[in-house]
């Protein structure tokens, strides 16, 4: 278990600075008037100059991705219920993603700021849970369906 979670977190380290890249991209698309905005000024002001700021988001964007992704050798612990299991990687993913989102001032530093991101943030979880598990439920029904023709053979 300890080596599959190193070889997840080794390899959600540059998926999460990928996607980190895209989404400044996206949001430079969105606000940033035509011109590139790596991160928020906060971030600069904080860190001392441009570069210092895209590198610790870069840095903080892949350890996100390695926690994610490390976190997701939870799902495979078959001795625990799926009651567990959610709260257990709600848990973990809350306390690497928050402190992350603070630091980078992807969120407001304020209560309110916290108390909304946290709120998108569980909205985004419930989504994602619901969706993963009706494909779940649909993979289930048609192994189930196959059963039949699996025991004529």
């Amino acid at each position: 278990m300890k080596k599959k979670w190193i070889a997840r977190a080794a390899l959600g380290f540059p998926i999460g600075v990928t996607i980190g890249y895209f989404i400044s991209i996206l949001i430079s698309l969105i606000w940033a008037e035509g011109y590139y905005a790596p991160c928020v000024p906060e971030l600069i002001e904080t860190a001392g100059n441009e570069i210092r700021a895209v590198l610790l988001q870069a840095v903080l964007s892949g350890v996100l991705g390695a926690g994610f992704a490390a976190s997701s050798v939870i799902w495979e612990m078959e001795s625990w219920g799926l009651a567990k299991q959610t709260g257990v990687y709600f848990i973990a993913i809350s306390l690497i993603m928050l402190p992350i989102a603070y630091v980078t001032y992807w969120m407001e530093h304020s209560v309110q700021g916290f108390l909304s991101y946290f709120g998108i943030f569980v909205l985004i979880f419930v989504i994602i849970y619901v969706i993963e598990l009706f494909v779940g439920k649909r993979i289930v029904k048609r192994m189930n369906d196959k059963l039949p023709d699996v025991k004529k053979d």
